[in-house]
């Protein structure tokens, strides 16, 4: 009796809470995965950018009186705000559910480098995705 092996050339990828199999690229066919966006990384960035509005318009005077008010940890507020300060196309790659692997929202509470060339370095691969017509190709 003999035994067959057999490769197959594949990687696992996570979006959005989600495990897919993808073909490496230059693989026969293409392989098309549904754009979801992480509902949670979403909610976390639109909740950072409605604190900030709120204390740019004055309606708090700082992140104590706001987090009082809205009663949430400071802590926890203040690293909301944080995600204000990701580059623009990091933002757009998240809301498209287009951002890298490593780009998940207890990453980003841990901290964010403030300069958007040390985040796109950190970040690395945010643009490199497209999505079309609610599909993404690899």
């Amino acid at each position: 009796m003999s035994s067959l092996t057999v490769h197959v050339p594949l990687a696992i990828r996570r979006r959005g809470g989600r495990k897919r199999v993808v073909a490496p690229e230059g693989a026969p066919g293409v392989t098309v995965l549904s754009c979801r966006a992480d509902p949670a990384l979403v909610k976390a960035l639109a909740r950072g950018f409605r604190y900030s509005k709120l204390l740019d318009q004055g309606r708090y005077a700082s992140i104590s009186e706001m987090a009082a008010a809205e009663k949430i940890d400071r802590g926890y507020l203040g690293r909301l705000l944080q995600l204000t300060l990701l580059a623009p196309d990091i933002v757009e790659a998240i809301l498209d559910g287009r951002q890298p692997e490593g780009v998940t929202l207890v990453g980003l509470m841990e901290g964010v480098p403030v300069g958007w060339v040390e985040q796109r370095g950190r970040f690395r691969g945010a643009a490199q995705l497209s999505c079309r017509g609610g599909s993404m190709r690899l």
